[in-house]
């Protein structure tokens, strides 16, 4: 599996408009890029910051093995290597490093290089993404 540090662009959507027009700020985050993950996890600081709204609980399994509840949150939009999209958020405890996984690279249709440590567009499609619908 996987895993590079990038930094991207957070916003919350319903901030766009002023996000677009220079109102409002984006947040540059940086995340670890994990695509043995599925989810985006932040840290509540950060999900706070974010003004993201909850939405509910989920169940998390862990790398280690350990399964937890945690609060999810709606409205977050991510930019990463050019291509954006939105996404929901598992919420981590304070002083958790922000995590994106498979789900937003999939809908971006980004590819993690770890030999250049780095996500890159998917070279079957480097000028948008094209996403499968079998």
């Amino acid at each position: 599996m996987g895993k590079v540090v990038e930094k991207v662009r957070m916003w919350n959507v319903w901030d766009e408009e002023k996000v677009t027009g220079g109102t409002a700020p984006s947040l540059e985050v940086e995340v670890l890029v994990d695509t043995g993950a599925t989810q985006v996890l932040l840290p509540r600081d950060l999900v706070k910051k974010l003004g993201l709204r909850p939405h509910g609980r989920t169940r998390v399994r862990y790398a280690d093995g350990r399964v937890a509840e945690r609060d999810v949150a709606i409205g977050l939009r991510v930019e990463i290597a050019g291509r954006d999209t939105e996404t929901r958020v598992i919420v981590e405890d304070e002083g958790v490093r922000p995590l994106l996984g498979q789900i937003v690279l999939e809908d971006t249709d980004l590819l993690v290089d770890c030999r250049a440590g780095k996500v890159i567009p998917n070279p079957a499609s480097p000028d948008m993404p094209m996403l499968e619908e079998l």
